[in-house]
Order: structure tokens, then sequence, then C-alpha cells
């Protein structure tokens, strides 16, 4: 599965969007949207599904293969 980072800015290209045409259609500012395209380990979630409603995605969980001992 795609990284969110890689989806959003393969999309944005594949739409003919600058970053700064994605921010101001999705609601968020453009240092948000560089820092999703880049990978940031930490955003806000909220945001994050703000950009990705443009491509008619959000995020969701993926159970992982190991089980987590508890």
């Amino acid at each position: 599965m795609k990284r969110c980072s890689i989806f959003v800015k393969e999309m944005r290209r594949q739409y003919g969007l600058t970053q700064r045409q994605l921010a101001e259609k999705a609601g968020v500012g453009l240092r948000f949207l560089r820092e999703l395209e880049s990978d940031k380990p930490t955003l806000r979630m909220d945001k994050v599904n703000m950009v990705l409603e443009m491509f008619n995605a959000e995020l969701g969980v993926v159970q992982k293969e190991k089980n987590v001992e508890q």
C-alpha cells in the first residue's frame, strides 16, 4: 500500500495542481501540505483527511500481520 505522502503527491500531479492550489482547495495551509508530502511523521489526521477528500480517499486502519501482545 502506498504511503499517504506518495499518494497525495502523485494525485496532485495527476490533476495538474500545484501545492498551493491543492492546499487552497482542501482548506489547509501550504506549509501543512508540504509537510504531508515530505512524510512528516506527526500530522493532524483531520487535516490529512481534508486533503485526501479531494481525491475521494480517507485514512483508515490497516491491521498488521503480527498480533500485538497484551
